[in-house]
């Protein structure tokens, strides 16, 4: 309905699901023969969404741009080319993510909220059969674009949510699924977002942190709290990889492993931080 197009429409990228696995006792729904074709049947039903919103903007363009002034028609004649060549791409089975723009056509392109201009994430649901298995050659024409691929099986997934934490490690490992499945697609959902974790502990306790690709750590430290980033002096930092392996703070920093950072450091994915600040 229409809430949910604009609840989709103002998401900052989109999440589909694909299937991926035969089962009997499950009925497919859908005619697409494969992954593949499913994906691009999806692509198509959006793009036919985009081109609604399109056509509608341009018909409505003309009707004003008969009564408009000389400066506002010349405005709106850029606005219409603009659209017509998106219009034209999409035509052509091209999404608006993968066309070129100038920053400001860019600019008045975010104002129509195109679906094929989200970053997309296409998630494979696979059998129990498959889970080691990669998404290699599935959907590569999203890895041509702003796009990524997560393999996920929704059987097996729903049946760890019943088990305790120490009891899912443990079929995890037993299964050879430790690195697929949910981390796996919070991994991509990160990535297609340009966003990093880092992680704070104070005690026992650990939290982790999401913020864009290169953020400085003053900045970092705001998203904790405002205090932190007003009153930054620096920041101690270690890769969670080296953390893992020495055990500690302690022997990391006596392993030369625990850094001092300024407030303009990009902070990393993976990061283990320790802000310094005084308000």
């Amino acid at each position: 309905g229409g809430e949910l197009l604009n609840t989709v429409q103002r998401a900052d990228a989109l999440v589909h699901v694909v299937r991926a696995f035969e089962d009997p006792a499950v009925p497919v729904h859908s005619q697409a023969p494969s992954p593949d074709a499913a994906a691009r049947n999806m692509e198509a039903e959006l793009a036919l969404e985009d081109l609604s919103i399109l056509e509608r903007r341009l018909e409505r363009m003309e009707t004003l741009s008969k009564g408009a002034k000389a400066a506002e028609r010349q405005a709106m004649d850029q606005e219409r080319e603009l659209l017509q060549r998106v219009r034209e791409g999409l035509e052509q089975g091209l999404p608006a993510r993968q066309q070129a723009f100038q920053s400001h056509e860019r600019k008045t392109m975010s104002n129509y909220q195109l679906l094929t201009a989200k970053p997309l994430l296409v998630v494979l649901n696979v059998g129990e059969d498959q889970t080691g298995e990669p998404a290699e050659g599935l959907v590569e024409e999203l890895r041509d674009g702003d796009g990524r691929v997560a393999t996920l099986c929704g059987k097996l997934e729903a049946e760890l949510a019943q088990l305790s934490p120490e009891e899912e490690r443990e079929f995890r490992e037993a299964m050879g699924a430790e690195e697929i499945g949910r981390a796996e697609v919070i991994r991509a959902s990160h990535e297609l977002l340009g966003q990093v974790l880092f992680y704070t502990f104070v005690s026992r306790e650990v939290r982790a942190w999401s913020v864009g690709r290169d953020t400085p750590a003053s900045q970092a430290a705001g998203v904790i709290h405002s205090d932190m980033e007003r009153g930054f002096i620096r920041a101690e930092v270690v890769a969670f990889a080296d953390l893992d392996a020495c055990g500690s703070l302690a022997e990391a920093r006596q392993r030369g492993l625990l850094r001092l950072e300024g407030k303009s450091y990009p902070v990393q994915d993976g990061d283990v931080i320790t802000f310094l600040f005084n308000v």
